[in-house]
């Protein structure tokens, strides 16, 4: 997979999975976390009148996690062999979908070429059903 170094952007990802590592750790065995994409559209009241600008998402990622103790070598390999075919399964059903017409078209214009990211991102975790920092 292509990839561009953004400091900004590897310390948000670290401070995220970093949080989510110490709600796991803190008893908790399954977790959350949410990608959200959006892009700025005017805010508009009810006559019309500008407000501002608002985040309106257009795609969101949720990676659900589940920690699981492994009793033996045998349900350790099991383990793998589904987490792979899944993980497999997930690259395939996303790069089909964006590799689409219906997937590009989904996509915004980039109106905002500032940045590592042309778009709003925000990523949030919960751990339970607590949402964290």
């Amino acid at each position: 997979m292509p990839g561009v170094a953004d400091p900004e952007m590897e310390q948000l990802v670290n401070e995220k999975v970093d949080a989510f590592w110490r709600g796991i750790e803190g008893g908790a065995k399954r977790g959350q976390i949410l990608v959200t994409f959006s892009e700025r559209k005017p805010k508009k009241s009810w006559f019309q009148v500008y407000m501002g600008e608002e985040d309106v998402p257009w795609e969101q990622w949720v990676i659900n996690a589940e920690l699981k103790q492994q009793r033996s070598d045998q349900e350790r390999q099991n383990l793998h062999s589904t987490l792979a075919a899944t993980l497999t399964k997930t690259i395939h059903t996303m790069l089909s979908h964006t590799s689409s017409e219906r997937g590009r078209s989904a996509v915004p214009l980039i109106t905002n070429a500032a940045g590592i990211s042309p778009f709003p991102i925000q990523i949030s975790v919960k751990v339970g059903d607590v949402e964290i920092g």
